[in-house]
């Protein structure tokens, strides 16, 4: 059975979708953009400092289902420059230490509210 996931530790959903969704196994988590809980939008940061505030959603989230980063079977990450990419591995390797998830990094043409990265995750509880 599929439950939605929702707190006040990450930013509500912007539009029809949910924060994440759960099985009894498996969290799914919506993207999370550099957004901060209180609404503010850092896409005028550098682009670690936003990969930081997304991760920091996305642990958030995953927490609200009782689950945790070192729970995660596989992150996507959105950058709207591939070239940002190194910088963006580095943020993302202090939330990842030791034996990290599988991970896919894309780049794309634009992302929502014109930020820089978007990443979500598949975890397991």
């Amino acid at each position: 059975m599929r439950r939605t996931v929702s707190t006040d530790a990450a930013p509500a959903a912007v539009g029809a979708y949910s924060q994440a969704t759960e099985t009894d196994d498996l969290v799914f988590t919506a993207g999370q953009i550099p957004l901060t809980p209180d609404g503010d939008l850092l896409d005028e940061a550098a682009i670690d400092v936003q990969a930081q505030q997304a991760l920091e959603n996305v642990e958030a989230v995953l927490e609200a289902a009782d689950s945790g980063l070192d729970d995660v079977l596989k992150v996507t990450v959105y950058l709207d420059d591939i070239e940002d990419f190194e910088e963006m591995n580095d943020t993302y390797a202090t939330f990842f230490e030791g034996d990290p998830p599988a991970r896919s990094a894309v780049g794309v043409d634009a992302l929502p509210k014109g930020v820089g990265v978007e990443i979500e995750a598949i975890a397991t509880k």
